[in-house]
């Protein structure tokens, strides 16, 4: 998942290609690798946990992938694809999962060991933690994107967001009061997560079919979904409401926006209002503006079907080649406890996969919108599941950029031909 830059000074001066050992060598207990996205500590300190919860069996090492998605995914299967033995667990996002497993990277769970990595947590995250039948990975994280608001600009247009809304009434909206609508919209991951978004919430899909690779079957083009996609994207770049940005925006520039004098609507995931307060905290960030952020559900597409929020997160991988099987099982074992799913989140500001997580008062103290978080999380739609997600990802955000020029007339068979031609290598991206 996509997905947090502003937070992560420390972390990223560490990010990378840094190769390290699988350690453990010499005497003391080995010494396991995680390799996870950049964060703001809270990692390292939930690693130090286990390390010291483990009793002296183990200790965890983080290590920094790249900062985005796409270059965590190239980073870990370039490793992986020669067996290196130096990664014992790995943070996923979740749409690569079907792909490290029909790679045969991961190291599936037993029978004996799945029920301690699943009970409790959200059915979403599970879900997108197996395949074909089995658990290859942990759920850990669980994240979706809400609509932020700014409370002065929603007042001044008039708008009841105690109720749903759609697209169209909030670039309405942000036209009548002269602000924007910022949204994540880069050719990158993140705009295949807008218009998957936008898809699923008009009752389409991106594929179907995904269990007969790579003679899966686009289906941008069935029902109108593809095409109703298109013209929320056209209607917000080519209007007043579009941020001068909009076309290479990633999370933190839609934050940017958002926190600006133009700022009224933000598609964005749920740190944004944490990373807000560290920013208050800082000095970086007045405190009227933290005052003015408001929350609710992710836009209708469609008026007539709710909203299918976006789902992100992360999974727990084992690696294939590493030394420490049974000692990686019980790390993940351990960061995906009640109580350190907790603590990881009030440090993070990132939201879990563990359901009881979110009815926990210090979790709703901190995250006032913890509510509306699981909710989303439950009725959220999942891009799609398939070992050859990057390639039907790429064709998206091929035929779907920049938000102005995408023809809705167009773009939906362009894109299911090129997703085709891709798959069965006629076509090169």
């Amino acid at each position: 998942m996509p997905r947090r830059h502003g937070l992560l000074a420390v972390a990223l001066a560490l990010v990378a290609s840094v190769v390290v050992g699988c350690g453990g060598g010499g005497s003391g207990p080995p010494e396991l690798n995680w390799y996870v996205p950049p964060d703001n500590g809270a990692y390292q300190k939930l690693a130090d946990r286990c390390s010291r919860a483990s009793g002296g069996a183990y200790r965890v090492k983080v290590s920094v992938l790249p900062t985005d998605a796409s270059g965590q995914r190239e980073q870990l299967v370039r490793r992986l694809a020669a067996k290196d033995s130096s990664i014992d667990v790995m943070a996923l996002d979740p749409v690569y999962v079907p792909e490290f497993a029909e790679a045969r990277f991961l190291r599936p769970f037993t029978a004996a060991e799945a029920p301690t990595l699943t009970d409790g947590m959200l059915s979403s995250a599970v879900e997108s933690s197996e395949w074909r039948g089995r658990l290859v990975a942990a759920p850990f994280r669980a994240n979706t994107q809400l609509l932020w608001y700014r409370k002065s600009v929603a007042a001044e247009a008039g708008l009841d967001l105690t109720r749903p809304i759609g697209w169209d009434d909030l670039i309405t909206a942000a036209e009548k009061t002269h602000k924007t609508v910022a949204v994540p919209a880069k050719r990158y991951e993140g705009l295949t997560v807008w218009v998957n978004g936008l898809v699923t919430g008009a009752g389409g899909a991106i594929v179907r079919d995904v269990e007969k690779g790579v003679d899966l079957k686009p289906a941008l083009r069935e029902g109108g979904a593809g095409k109703r996609a298109a013209e929320v994207m056209r209607r917000l770049g080519r209007s007043s409401a579009a941020p001068a940005n909009l076309a290479t925006s990633i999370e933190d520039d839609t934050r940017t926006v958002f926190q600006s004098g133009s700022g009224g609507f933000m598609i964005n995931w749920t740190y944004a209002r944490g990373a807000a307060a560290e920013a208050v905290a800082g000095g970086q960030l007045s405190r009227e503006v933290l005052d003015d952020y408001g929350w609710a559900r992710y836009p209708q597409t469609d008026p007539d079907k709710p909203s299918k929020p976006p789902f992100g997160g992360i999974s727990l991988g084992v690696s294939r080649y590493g030394k420490h099987a049974a000692e990686a099982v019980s790390a993940v074992r351990c960061a995906g406890t009640l109580e350190n799913q907790i603590t990881y989140m009030l440090e993070s500001k990132e939201t879990t996969a563990r359901a009881a997580a979110y009815d926990d008062p210090g979790v709703r103290a901190a995250l006032p919108m913890a509510g509306l978080i699981k909710e989303s999380l439950d009725q959220a739609g999942p891009r799609p599941r398939t070992p050859y997600y990057n390639d039907v990802s790429a064709s998206v955000q091929r035929e779907y950029h920049p938000p102005a020029d995408v023809d809705p007339n167009s773009a939906p068979r362009a894109t299911d031909d090129l997703i085709t031609g891709v798959l069965h290598d006629k076509v090169l991206l």
